[in-house]
């Protein structure tokens, strides 16, 4: 009973995911009769008090957000460009007890999963992949592969090019304003369809497919003014809408791919990880007719440490300037600042957050001093299902980086291909983050807003 009911669990929480690399080549070390030459790739640490904030405060903020119950793996801070507080750990108390209620009984160990954490272990993304691809495809047109954002989708995906979906623009790829259908899994057929029901929060379930691309590729423009099962903020669906899709990011994968002759992977690897000295492993799906032996995830699932994940947001702090080089279009991130201007949804949210080139801000939230924080449309941000945060603070040249618990469930390969098997999760790929990646059935008291407002709070004001 206990592992029916697990899979049980698991199947549930799956329908609500939203949603690497090779190392970069050694630095060659300076001979000892000279002077070290400082390394681009590593953090240099400061104390908070160097960059005036305030270390016991910081300490409490992240007391709360590594409580019990949180399963906050590790969080860090960055300021004027230096690491100033940091903190990992493995599973607590309560969430072990949580996590063997809901494990199968021949699973591995729990502290052989979700032991010991440190700077060195990884942390995955889930969607905050999203906002990578976006910075891939700025890069792919900076070198002459891509027009512009505003290029037909179709001069790539050749299957759009005789229909209406000819319309489709990158640009609307990237703010999920595409127009095409959602795409679930359907569980009678197993087999990836339109979205029966209101799944439009969640991008639509890929990750049970072994291929996750040709239903996104295959999908038609959704019929306007009419209700559409998926859209739940409103009696009709409209065209132009935002509509979160995981299949939109999808297509951007294989834009990317036909357009460069390179996987997701070796693209960004060759263009961004090496750049900035970031060591990633990208999941793919677990179709061998695939892009190279499957199809990659460019809407979700890449494995790093969380240093790594800050350098990302580092890059778009310095205005895509890493050592002297341009590695992202300064124009670039400057559109992406401008989507509080061009990409706020007013439709749905009352324009309380934007979103747009993959790209979140931060809704504002009433704190426990009564205080309403952030300013609506202040606080730029990647996020990932289970709590992925790249946070990108540019008044106060500043980063908040939060993961939570990550084994990587490699059970049936050593590969990052993903491959769920609902009937023998043992022998399953899949990315097993908790609490909800795992299908447990407690939630997390985790609270971004919280961990965001503290450390803001921390900042010395002169």
């Amino acid at each position: 009973m206990k592992r029916q009911r697990y899979i049980l669990i698991l199947a549930s929480l799956f329908l609500v995911a939203c949603g690497g690399g090779s190392a970069p080549e050694p630095i060659t070390t300076a001979p000892a009769t000279t002077a070290p030459e400082p390394n681009p790739y590593l953090w240099q640490e400061a104390s908070p008090d160097s960059v005036n904030m305030d270390a016991a405060a910081l300490s409490a903020a992240f007391d709360q957000a590594f409580a019990d119950g949180t399963y906050t793996q590790a969080a860090l801070v960055i300021k004027d460009g230096m690491l100033v507080y940091e903190r990992y750990r493995g599973i607590l108390a309560s969430e072990e007890a949580a996590l063997a209620n809901t494990l199968p009984p021949d699973s591995q160990s729990i502290d052989s999963l979700y032991g010991r954490r440190d700077k060195d272990s990884l942390a995955s993304s889930w969607s905050t992949a999203k906002s990578f691809v976006s910075v891939l495809v700025a890069i792919a047109i900076e070198q002459g592969f891509i027009e512009s954002t505003e290029q037909s989708a179709s001069d790539f995906i050749e299957e759009w090019r005789g229909d209406e979906r000819n319309q489709v623009s990158i640009r609307n790829l990237l703010d999920m304003r595409s127009g095409l259908e959602l795409v679930c899994l359907n569980n009678d057929t197993r087999l990836l369809e339109r979205c029966s029901d209101d799944s439009s929060g969640t991008g639509g379930n890929l990750v049970f497919a072994d291929n996750q691309l040709d239903a996104c590729i295959s999908r038609s423009l959704a019929e306007t003014g009419v209700r559409q099962p998926w859209y739940r903020f409103g009696p009709t669906y409209e065209a132009g809408y935002w509509v979160y899709s995981n299949c939109d990011t999808m297509v951007l994968g294989e834009i990317l791919f036909r357009a460069t002759g390179q996987d997701l992977e070796t693209f960004a690897d060759v263009n961004l990880f090496s750049k900035i000295g970031m060591q990633a492993h990208w999941w793919q799906d677990n179709d061998p007719t695939g892009q190279v032996d499957g199809n990659y995830l460019a809407y979700c699932c890449l494995d790093a440490t969380p240093r790594d994940f800050a350098k990302f947001g580092q890059l778009l702090l310095n205005n895509g300037l890493w050592d002297g080089e341009q590695v992202v279009p300064q124009s670039y991130v400057a559109a992406i600042r401008n989507i509080t201007q061009d990409s706020v949804l007013i439709e749905q949210f009352a324009g309380s957050f934007s979103y747009g080139l993959k790209f979140w801000t931060i809704s504002p939230q009433i704190q426990s001093d009564g205080s309403l924080f952030p300013a609506a449309n202040s606080i730029y941000s990647t996020i990932g299902f289970d709590g992925q945060y790249i946070m990108i603070d540019f008044e106060n040249n500043m980063l908040v980086v939060r993961n939570s618990l990550y084994h990587p469930a490699l059970n049936r390969s050593d590969e990052r291909k993903m491959k769920i098997d609902m009937t023998n999760l043992q022998g399953s790929n899949y990315v097993a983050t908790l609490p909800a990646g795992t299908g447990m059935n407690t939630g997390s008291s985790y609270n971004n807003g919280a961990l965001l407002y503290q450390v803001t709070k921390s900042i010395n004001t002169p």
